[in-house]
């Protein structure tokens, strides 16, 4: 089983940046495939970004792409979501995920705030 646990949100003037970390423990990220989602009050978790388990493909929403970059680092366990060029709507609870197969798992979720 893996546990995530995501890290590095916060509140951000609009234009700025944060960088998101996952650090994951109880088993190797290496044979995951990895993604970053979002969700808002009241609404539905949205797809931002996914990395492939070698780190060699990656794809994004329309909505982040040229503003974020999803990377990771198998040998610390960690994938991370850099953020830049941020807006008020980016505003919301992000989520690191894991897949292997039909298998999926959940961080808490990490708060980012963009402040306009």
């Amino acid at each position: 089983q893996v546990q995530l646990v995501e890290s590095g949100g916060g509140l951000v003037q609009a234009g700025g940046s944060l960088r998101l970390s996952c650090a994951a423990s109880g088993r190797t990220l290496s044979n995951y495939a990895m993604g970053w989602f979002r969700q808002a009050p009241g609404k539905e978790r949205e797809f931002v970004a996914t990395i492939s388990w070698g780190g060699s493909s990656t794809s994004y929403a329309d909505s982040v792409k040229d503003r974020f970059t999803i990377y990771r680092d198998n040998a610390k366990n960690m994938v991370y979501l850099q953020m830049n060029s941020l807006k008020p709507e980016d505003t919301t609870i992000y989520y690191c995920k894991c897949t292997k197969g039909a298998s999926n798992c959940w961080g808490q979720g990490a708060q980012v705030t963009v402040s306009s």
